[in-house]
């Protein structure tokens, strides 16, 4: 099976079939989903939360407004999403993951976020959602788990209402050549070690790495949101660029 078999996807740097990466992905969430918060704390020295605080600032919600989170998890982004619609408005968290959209609920229960948020199991290639349903669509550190990411940017902009905004927050190329080397041996030595000591699975982590080193990087990620049919695609880099936010609009 090589990169570029239609009936292949990259699962990390392996090519599986591609019915059988879903699957897997699933597996890898299932195993780090008890630990999932503490280790993004841990492998980020907690720049995550500023990463996500600088993408809710760019939504432009408004109070009564519409937001979707895709493969929301543990539910950071949603839960900054509440706040800017208000009671008025309405947010849902939509993940494929059971066990992750489990963790959510129960998280955002305890913080009494329930009024105006939603739970959906979705998958982000086939969201489950009328079109023109939202003002804003986020999807944090989830894309690169889809198999077929250009679908999943038809389906988001399909469910945008016109001059709503997408807003894709992954991990993406290092543009400083000394930073991207440290990251490269962080990734693939540091990550695993601590995938090992704290959630007792190096090969998760390892996973998630190679995923990152597969994901398209900022320019590709532009081109795929235009061909999508968004408007007006631009990105801001982040911490160099190990992580960008990629936005684009529904006209």
């Amino acid at each position: 099976m090589t990169q570029d078999d239609p009936n292949t996807a990259d699962f990390g740097f392996q090519q599986v079939p591609r019915q059988d990466k879903a699957r897997r992905v699933r597996a890898v969430f299932d195993s780090v989903a008890g630990r999932y918060d503490l280790m993004n704390d841990l492998m980020s020295a907690g720049a995550h939360r500023l990463w996500k605080q600088f993408t809710l600032s760019l939504t432009g919600l408004r109070s009564g407004g519409r937001a979707l989170d895709i493969a929301g998890g543990t539910g950071d982004l949603a839960a900054g999403l509440t706040r800017q619609v208000g009671d008025a408005g309405l947010v849902v968290l939509a993940d494929i993951n059971a066990s992750m959209l489990q963790l959510g609920r129960d998280r955002l229960t305890d913080r009494a976020l329930v009024s105006n948020l939603r739970y959906v199991q979705a998958d982000a290639q086939r969201l489950p959602f009328a079109d023109g349903s939202f003002d804003c669509v986020t999807i944090g550190f989830g894309l690169r788990n889809v198999t077929d990411k250009s679908a999943a940017l038809v389906a988001m902009q399909r469910v945008l209402k016109p001059g709503g905004q997408l807003l894709v927050l992954e991990f993406s190329k290092p543009v400083i050549p000394a930073l991207s080397r440290l990251y490269e041996l962080y990734s693939f030595n540091v990550l695993p070690w601590l995938g090992a000591r704290i959630a007792a699975d190096a090969a998760s982590y390892r996973y998630l790495a190679e995923s990152i080193r597969r994901h398209p990087d900022q320019q590709t990620l532009l081109e795929m949101m235009q061909a999508a049919g968004l408007g007006g695609c631009r990105y801001h880099n982040l911490s160099g660029g190990i992580v960008a936010v990629h936005r684009g609009y529904r006209y």
